[in-house]
């Protein structure tokens, strides 16, 4: 990757987050942190408005905004390959977002390219044939949740006892395992944290009360420690 085409990918890259390290760039682009500075100095003085706080990262002040983004073929590709395999998770409100993101992805590619996607969205298939029904329909609001610091009201369908109950959980993260998805919550009624297949979940509501614990809930470390 040539300097102009990296310092470009930069430019996306500190848009992608709230706070972007010197040492998250060098390890992207195997490049060193030197050289990273030269970079986001260079970004400086074409007048990029890059702000940075000392020993955390680099950030790109709010209101700022690149033109739309050009996608490469290689990236509609994997969009492409990854849309076939959200379909196949059994999650119809992440299905139904995905294809919206996908459609504006397409909107900004050049004929030739659109051309040679839909010739691929032709060619690839994720295999479905085991899948009757999506089995949830609550991932888009769960994640609102997670982000947002909202609590859930659930009806929940147990499934060692097929008991149903309703809970008023706190929403930390969630994961994929074998067909299900799995949300990870502090339950109110059990005073603790418990895991909650969205399959089983019969009824859910988004409510405007926010919670201010487990902020800096890790998922992988708690994924090392329960499995």
């Amino acid at each position: 990757m040539n300097r102009i085409n990296r310092i470009t990918a930069i430019l996306t890259q500190l848009q992608s987050k709230r706070i972007v390290t010197a040492q998250n760039i060098a390890d992207r682009f195997e490049i060193s942190l030197r050289t990273v500075y030269r970079d986001i100095k260079s970004l400086q003085e074409a007048g990029v408005p890059i702000g940075s706080e000392n020993g955390v990262g680099y950030f790109i002040v709010d209101g700022y905004r690149l033109p739309p983004i050009m996608f490469t073929e290689d990236e509609a590709n994997a969009m492409i390959t990854a849309d076939k395999l959200v379909h196949q998770k059994n999650e119809k409100s992440l299905s139904k977002n995905y294809t919206s993101a996908l459609i504006k992805v397409k909107a900004v590619l050049k004929n030739n390219q659109k051309e040679k996607i839909e010739l691929l969205d032709q060619r690839i298939s994720a295999d479905n044939k085991y899948i009757i029904n999506p089995k949830s329909d609550y991932l888009s609001v769960i994640q609102t949740g997670i982000t947002d610091f909202y609590q859930l009201e659930i009806a929940y369908l147990s499934i060692y006892k097929n008991e149903l109950t309703n809970r008023k959980i706190k929403p930390l993260a969630l994961y994929f395992t074998e067909n299900d998805w799995v949300l990870v919550a502090f339950c109110e009624l059990r005073k603790a944290i418990r895991e909650f297949r969205l399959d089983k979940i019969k009824s859910l509501k988004l409510t405007q009360i926010t919670f201010d614990h487990f902020i800096d809930f890790n998922l992988s470390q708690y994924l090392e420690d329960e499995h």
